[in-house]
């Protein structure tokens, strides 16, 4: 009988732009106050990446981190997926872009579109490619320029975005199974509560387009926390019960870090403390699908988490979409 393969993660890594935003910086552009937006969201600063900066560049810097935390070359990859909602452009795709930028070529990469949930779809995508036994090593990447589609002169969206990219290399293992379970879910009921009307077949970029805004993102903020809180305890909850763990038995908790107030509304109802729950949203701000993996990366690199631990990632975005997994690291 042929043993069941597993899924391995070889090494994670992360990478934020030099500029920093702070919000003594937005006051200067919209009416607002550190303490209005600290009091509201928990951010205290924001990486906001330079004009000649893509998507693809953030990606490939935390591509390579990941690479050498993995240890291995990149002629290992064998398929690169890349969760944006701010690609380089509609195509080629930016998981192509990354590609070439990594020197690679003649490996199957495309883009994967589920707003802040991305990353949590990538593990999902991910790990049934490699228990298909489809591919070996597989390249995973959430980046996302979220400065590039904000209205700046919006100050209940503006306080809340930045830029940043985490990667992570999972390979077929007949050893370890790094990746215990996976809960995805999504209802497009929703989705004229978050969401960026123009550049698509819809609403096409035309002068008058660009003049009425459609090109940032629009956000109803308290129905999305409505929505968000109860569809991340879920998420957690089927997503431990899948791996067949107890609560308890996790270390960390990494919630999307989207709005201080959801991720303790979140604890609250998952009834843990937030000493187990990882927060970083003070200095990245929210960076859609790159928030749980560069979150997951410092914990790593920062000691917070040890070989052997269990963490459960969990997040919520337009569309809605939202995803859990349970990871062991």
């Amino acid at each position: 009988m042929d043993k069941k393969i597993g899924v391995k993660i070889l090494g994670t890594g992360s990478y934020f732009p030099e500029r920093i935003l702070t919000n003594a910086d937005l006051e200067k552009i919209v009416d607002t106050s550190d303490e209005w937006i600290v009091t509201r969201t928990g951010i205290h600063e924001r990486h906001i990446a330079a004009d000649n900066e893509a998507t693809s560049d953030l990606a490939l810097e935390a591509s390579k981190k990941a690479l050498k935390a993995a240890n291995i070359p990149g002629e290992k990859i064998d398929l690169i997926i890349v969760a944006t909602i701010t690609p380089d452009m509609f195509f080629p795709s930016t998981a192509c872009c990354l590609e070439k930028k990594l020197g690679l070529v003649n490996i199957p990469a495309f883009d994967l579109l589920a707003a802040c949930s991305g990353f949590i779809y990538g593990i999902a995508t991910a790990k049934a490619f490699i228990e298909s036994g489809l591919y070996k090593t597989i390249l995973l990447v959430g980046s996302d320029m979220l400065s590039r589609i904000t209205d700046w002169t919006d100050r209940s969206t503006c306080i809340l975005f930045g830029d940043g990219a985490g990667a992570m290399i999972l390979s077929a293992s007949e050893e370890d199974d790094n990746v215990l379970s996976v809960s995805l879910g999504a209802d497009g009921s929703f989705g004229d509560l978050l969401y960026m009307r123009g550049g698509g077949s819809v609403c096409p970029a035309t002068a008058e387009s660009i003049a009425a805004k459609y090109h940032t993102i629009t956000m109803k903020g308290a129905d999305v926390f409505k929505s968000a809180v109860p569809k991340m305890v879920k998420a957690a909850e089927d997503a431990i019960i899948k791996a067949g763990v107890k609560l308890q038995d996790v270390k960390l908790f990494i919630p999307h870090q989207a709005n201080m107030r959801i991720i303790q509304a979140v604890a609250k109802r998952l009834n843990i403390s937030m000493d187990s729950v990882f927060v970083n949203i003070h200095k990245t701000g929210n960076i859609s699908s790159a928030t749980t993996i560069t979150a997951l990366d410092e914990a790593i690199k920062t000691g917070k988490l040890q070989k052997g631990d269990l963490v459960v990632l969990v997040a919520f975005g337009g569309g809605f979409t939202w995803g859990g997994a349970v990871v062991r690291i």
